[in-house]
């Protein structure tokens, strides 16, 4: 091998277009089995069961994963342990998808002929038809590369890469196949950012109780006090019955500050916003609330029901502790 030490960024500029080239050869190449696999997997009434081994086995349990995550109901089987019993995972109503650069991986080439002999459809993932996996699978998706980005053209590189492409190719056909949406997404991830953005309502992250509540006739002073105890930043003005008839921030008082004039005795209302933003739907989307929230450009939202009576506010710092985006 050619000593090129010290010549780091040109090697790993090398190996990028390398797996380019690949990447860009195989796009020229996708035909009719990529439209067949699709429809061989969206029949399937059971599992699309994913295998390999070594470097293939470790996509195929990616490409599982990701299947599993965008709606089709996927799992990864290791030869070996499909051999030793747990074969039986894969039944009546299954799809198999198996994966092998050569096509004549030992432990893959002694389960094939037992997934056949129960009629399983097999899409193999394989650089040849001729192989003996490519020989006995339905439908054969080529992953066969020009070059290895390895300079000794043995460890598995753009020939890896390009299965992995594929793999998401795959998994985004059938995607747009189900008519998968973000909603079906997030019904996968409800731990996620996405199904934070998608299921969190206003409802789940207003603060209903406690509220920094004062009269429109309370003194500049005392709203002071109220600002700082609520924690809000914001002090919310009331008529007798609790409607809502303004706001007033820390920053009205810091600005009434500049006022000629200006005295802690004057009644809160003076300074007061009248017309603040509101909404009255508490199960809008809390994403869609903090689009509201940055188009006003204020920090708290109040919640009232039809008639103005408060029943909560919303601060953007709870919907970025919350991480909705």
């Amino acid at each position: 091998m050619k000593n090129r030490r010290n010549d780091y960024i040109e090697i790993a500029k090398e190996t990028l277009q390398i797996e380019a080239d690949a990447l860009i050869n195989a796009k020229a190449h996708v035909s009719r089995e990529m439209h067949e696999a699709v429809e061989c997997i969206m029949s399937c009434r059971g599992k699309l069961v994913i295998t390999g081994v070594g470097k293939s086995g470790l996509i195929g349990a990616k490409m599982a994963a990701t299947l599993a995550s965008t709606g089709t109901s996927s799992f990864f089987l290791h030869p070996t342990e499909a051999l030793h019993g747990d074969l039986g995972m894969i039944g009546a109503g299954d799809v198999v998808l198996a994966i092998s650069y050569s096509g004549e991986s030992s432990e893959l080439s002694a389960i094939l002929p037992h997934i056949k002999r129960f009629d399983i459809p097999l899409i193999g993932m394989t650089r040849s038809s001729d192989s003996t996996l490519g020989k006995f699978s339905d439908i054969v998706l080529s992953i066969e590369v020009a070059k290895e980005a390895c300079p000794l053209g043995v460890a598995p590189t753009s020939s890896t890469t390009l299965t992995l492409a594929l793999g998401d190719a795959l998994a985004i056909c059938l995607m747009y196949a189900r008519d998968f949406k973000k909603e079906d997404f997030a019904s996968f991830h409800p731990g996620g950012s996405l199904g934070r953005q998608l299921f969190v309502k206003v409802s789940d992250l207003m603060r209903r109780d406690e509220l920094p509540l004062v009269s429109e006739d309370t003194p500049v002073k005392d709203a002071i006090l109220s600002i700082s105890e609520g924690r809000l930043g914001t002090a919310l003005l009331v008529d007798e019955e609790q409607k809502l008839l303004g706001l007033i921030s820390d920053g009205d008082v810091r600005r009434a500050l500049l006022n000629e004039g200006f005295s802690l005795e004057d009644p809160i209302s003076k300074y007061a916003t009248k017309d603040p933003m509101t909404i009255k739907d508490e199960h809008m989307l809390a994403s869609d609330a903090l689009v509201l929230i940055e188009q006003k450009k204020i920090q708290l939202m109040v919640v009232t029901d039809e008639n103005s009576s408060i029943k909560g506010v919303l601060h953007i710092h709870k919907l970025i502790e919350e991480g909705i985006k």
